[in-house]
């Protein structure tokens, strides 16, 4: 299954955790409810999920030190949550590359937000990714991970550390 159609599915379950205020495994058991026939999608989801709703008030400093300008609660409520599970990819999902993370959150915000949302959320991501590569993921999130596997980052790849890195023979 596509991870696009599992993002949308996670930014319906944020939204409707978000408005309902529903108990986030209800919340779950809900709207993830089309994925449990492919378990490693509704487990992609369902993590990604819990870990955006655990990590939010963390996750929520950091999107409003990238934008000073704005009060945080007028940002548009599916920017916010595109925003929070962008991040939280960029934090804390070793195996996602930051370019797969900011082009889907960008598709997403496109799709369910408004006209612009999509540059408003690149632009807030890429802010994140820059404080990343600069400080390091330690200094912005709570057990943040550092990124592991091709397409991560400026130069050389960090090798996985469970996978030995092949040589030429």
């Amino acid at each position: 299954m596509r991870r696009r159609i599992i993002r949308e599915k996670v930014v319906q379950a944020l939204y409707a955790h978000e408005i309902s205020g529903d108990p986030l495994d209800h919340v779950i058991t809900c709207v993830l409810e089309g994925l449990k026939n492919n378990r490693a999608a509704h487990e992609f989801a369902r993590n990604l999920v819990i870990e955006t709703v655990h990590h939010s008030a963390d996750i929520d400093k950091i999107i409003k030190a990238r934008v000073a300008n704005w009060d945080f609660k007028r940002i548009a409520i599916l920017d916010r949550l595109i925003l929070r599970m962008g991040i939280c990819e960029l934090l804390y999902f070793r195996e996602i590359p930051p370019k797969v993370t900011m082009n889907e959150a960008i598709e997403l915000a496109k799709l369910f937000s408004t006209e612009r949302s999509g540059q408003f959320v690149n632009g807030v991501l890429d802010a994140v990714l820059n404080d990343i590569k600069q400080l390091g993921p330690e200094k912005l999130g709570d057990g943040a991970v550092t990124k592991a596997g091709r397409g991560l980052y400026d130069g050389e790849p960090i090798p996985h550390p469970t996978r030995p890195r092949k040589t030429a023979p």
